[in-house]
């Protein structure tokens, strides 16, 4: 790797755009991916990417929406950054060539769950994520960024001089050590490891475990989003069904052909995503039903049809057609709000590591992540790393209001088997879903370890194996959600129904036995 420049871990938004900053202010950076280059969480992004373009919409009123949305743990000052900074990032989608939709010569702006404004930006319909990633893909090849694909980061280790990377090809092979260069994580979230997920296989947060065990703090892994509308059928993938279909004006309805949502809630189907998941979740326990049904009868065909075409394609292999029959629908896992702890110029605690995106962890979206920050939030933060990349200045993030430790112990070494991914899988969906209380909770963190302790190396020099990073998050997830007995957003225990001030605060975890040296 005969470049010095930035190590860039993860090809979604938040890693493409970093590199692309990076070389645009004189860089090399060099991005590796466990995958293909194009898959990532951002490619399957339907909805589209917040920002107060509108002319009557504001950065105040984003901001409040932000902040409204995120159970009282919203950091403003990174909120304020976040939605500040909004419009000139978009401009940057802009000049590198993401094509946003427009009606009447204007951007064209949709509304989703707990928005006050339209303010959604869309590319391609509801293939905003894809005309994303495409853009910025084919443009980082073109700007000749170092990109190498199936490469696995396999561990990371905190050095005087910053941190030493140790990758490999993802057939295990070729182990290389890089040392001496900034490390960018951007390797999405943790979805993927549930047993119901809107994400793609590859998104099992590996890049938090990886952290985690390098020494840095990780916060807020408790609040996990859960989408309230994927595809429900049996033995097809979760496909997302995108809130924007609400925004258009669909309803959800019951078993019965009740639309349900309003006694849960005064703001119905744009109620945030918390709050509808929970309501669907309780109507079909309520019910017996494995499902609920998404009524978007209502919308015009025709605008049905431009505004979601990946949608309808998708549907229509079912023999659905969503203008004249409801779309079977059910919550799935979607976004890991906590990750890697930063501040707002990406440092870590750990010394020349960076976050960035789904994988950091900056107090942006509190308990509960409004929808559409998400793509936002790479590029504002990413932009953020880039500076710093160039221009480094010490930093680190806040503490927590409360850090737990987290022991990391020798193990077996066993490779990990198909049989050992599921019961992590579901492990997280029964014990650690929508709803949770305490003796599940307590439940999924020793499944989880005994499945860790079958997997850790036995010798803390030894490098890790397959899979062993990605049950380690979990493993966090499930201790962060029993250490914090009360429900704020994302976070619902039913045997701790009050939102609580005692606990107004970011929980943070961090590992006893991390490998320095």
């Amino acid at each position: 790797m005969p470049s010095n420049g930035p190590l860039i871990v993860g090809s979604g938004i938040a890693g493409l755009y970093v590199a692309l900053r990076a070389r645009e202010l004189g860089l090399r950076p060099t991005l590796i991916t466990k995958s293909r280059l194009e898959e990532s969480n951002t490619r399957y992004a339907q909805g589209g990417i917040a920002a107060a373009v509108g002319e009557d919409d504001s950065v105040g009123r984003h901001l409040a929406d932000t902040v409204n949305a995120g159970g009282g743990l919203v950091d403003r000052r990174a909120a304020r950054q976040l939605t500040e900074e909004a419009p000139k990032r978009i401009a940057d989608l802009v000049r590198m060539g993401v094509p946003f939709d427009t009606f009447d010569g204007r951007v064209a702006l949709g509304r989703e769950a707990a928005h006050s404004r339209s303010r959604i930006l869309h590319a391609g319909g509801d293939a905003t994520g894809l005309q994303i990633e495409e853009t910025l893909r084919r443009r980082a090849l073109h700007e000749g960024i170092e990109a190498r694909e199936r490469t696995v980061l396999r561990r990371l280790v905190a050095t005087k001089g910053g941190v030493t990377a140790t990758l490999s090809r993802d057939d295990g092979r070729s182990v290389e050590v890089v040392e001496g260069r900034p490390v960018v994580l951007a390797t999405g979230g943790a979805g993927g490891l549930y047993q119901y997920s809107s994400n793609p296989s590859i998104t099992t947060g590996e890049g938090i475990g990886l952290a985690f065990r390098a020494g840095a703090t990780v916060t807020d892994l408790e609040f996990v989003q859960f989408h309230p509308t994927t595809f429900y059928h049996d033995g097809a993938p979760r496909f997302l069904m995108t809130e924007a279909i609400r925004g258009e004006g669909a309803v959800l309805r019951n078993d019965a052909g009740e639309r349900f949502l309003p006694k849960y809630d005064r703001a119905a189907e744009l109620a945030p995503r918390d709050v509808v998941s929970r309501a669907i979740d309780r109507e079909m326990r309520r019910t017996g039903a494995p499902c609920v049904w998404l009524d978007a009868t209502g919308i015009p065909r025709d605008r049905l049809f431009a505004r979601f075409p990946t949608i309808i394609r998708f549907l229509a292999s079912y023999g659905i057609d969503p203008s004249r029959e409801p779309i079977p629908v059910a919550p799935a896992a979607h976004y890991t709000v906590g990750g890697v702890a930063t501040d707002l110029d990406g440092h870590s605690t750990v010394p020349g590591l960076f976050g960035c995106g789904e994988a950091a962890s900056t107090g942006v979206h509190g308990a509960n992540r409004l929808a559409s920050n998400s793509l936002l939030e790479g590029l504002v933060f990413g932009e953020r790393v880039a500076r710093q990349l160039l221009h480094p200045t010490a930093g680190a993030p806040p503490a927590p209001g409360r850090t737990v430790t987290v022991r990391l112990r020798p193990g077996r070494g066993a490779p990990m088997g198909t049989a050992d991914f599921e019961e992590v899988r579901k492990t997280l969906w029964e014990k650690v879903g929508i709803v949770r209380d305490g003796p599940g909770l307590r439940e999924a963190v020793r499944t989880l370890q005994a499945v860790g302790d079958r997997l850790e190396p036995p010798e803390r020099i030894e490098l890790p194996g397959p899979g062993a990073d990605a049950v380690l998050t979990a493993r966090l997830i499930a201790t962060a959600a029993l250490t914090r007995t009360e429900s704020r957003g994302a976070h619902w225990r039913s045997d701790h129904p009050k939102t609580l001030d005692a606990w107004k605060f970011h929980l943070g975890l961090s590992a006893v036995g991390a490998r320095t040296r």
